[in-house]
């Protein structure tokens, strides 16, 4: 089973390059996201409980229900954390002791290479798609509910907003500039079954993936993407969406250039796990919740 969700709240981090990037997406939704780290801190904000007695049975309820192989709370964690590693890379270590300070990107440039627009695409509609499963296993409901999913995102904040942001933010803006929508939709498209079994993310989440066959999981990953980029398009409207708006404030954490964007979006993928942060801070969010609602 691995740790138990106490555990991965415990051990979030309080401040690194993944927590620096999300507070320069602050100006998008200012306050939304506040990094709320351990669990008993985590209950005290969702219930506004102080009784230590009534935290600590939340607590034991909330352990309990993420226990239970039935829900699907520990799927949706594995989704989270899986769909993060498979951007990892060597580079990621060699930052470690430089938070804190401006980063220079361009001392990593040798470690790290941008992806094709075709695998960025891809990878974006995944990262999607494992948010639309993850948000059916938190809730219960069937796998394949799109229209749910779609719904939902109306009533999205906190991290769950923030986590849309990002993904818009560094696996969209920033990689493959304003048109994202449009490229994505295209690269899409042209994908076979036989580029999406080749595609590294894919192969590590593919087994949650709705459709059946390869061809069937293709389908609904645009059917997915497709039922979505209208909210996302309104977002980007809506809050005047730039990647140099994006980049100018991610300057003020990490220093990097804002004419290598196709660097920068790889620099990110390597140096950043958003989804499992503040998918490990949504999960505790819902499980406790839950836990008080039963109490």
């Amino acid at each position: 089973m691995g740790k138990s969700i106490f555990e991965l709240v415990d051990e979030l981090p309080t401040n690194n390059i993944t927590t620096m990037a999300l507070r320069s997406l602050d100006f998008v939704v200012p306050g939304q996201w506040q990094n709320i780290v351990g669990f008993d801190n985590t209950i005290r904000a969702v219930t506004g409980e102080t009784d230590e007695a009534l935290i600590q049975q939340i607590g034991e309820r909330a352990v309990y229900l993420y226990n239970d192989k039935s829900q699907g709370y520990q799927r949706a964690m594995w989704l989270y954390q899986t769909v993060d590693s498979a951007d990892k890379a060597l580079g990621t270590a060699a930052l470690a002791n430089k938070v804190g300070e401006k980063i220079p990107l361009f001392g990593f440039l040798n470690n790290i290479t941008p992806k094709a627009d075709k695998a960025q695409t891809i990878d974006l509609c995944i990262k999607l798609v494992v948010e639309l499963v993850a948000f059916c296993q938190i809730n219960g409901i069937p796998g394949d509910s799109i229209g749910d999913f779609v719904a939902s995102l109306a009533d999205y904040s906190g991290e769950s907003l923030m986590r849309m942001v990002a993904l818009i933010s560094f696996d969209g803006l920033v990689p493959l500039g304003s048109d994202f929508l449009l490229k994505a939709t295209s690269g899409l498209n042209q994908a076979s079954p036989a580029e999406l079994e080749g595609n590294q993310t894919y192969q590590r989440v593919n087994d949650l993936i709705p459709g059946g066959s390869p061809e069937g999981k293709l389908n609904f990953i645009g059917q997915s993407f497709d039922s979505v980029k209208g909210w996302m398009s309104g977002f980007v409207t809506s809050h005047n969406l730039t990647p140099q708006k994006v980049v100018s404030n991610l300057q003020n954490f990490v220093e990097v250039s804002g004419d290598k964007l196709d660097y920068l979006g790889a620099f990110l993928d390597v140096t950043t796990n958003y989804y499992e942060h503040t998918g490990t801070q949504t999960l505790a969010r819902r499980l406790i919740e839950r836990a008080s609602a039963e109490i």
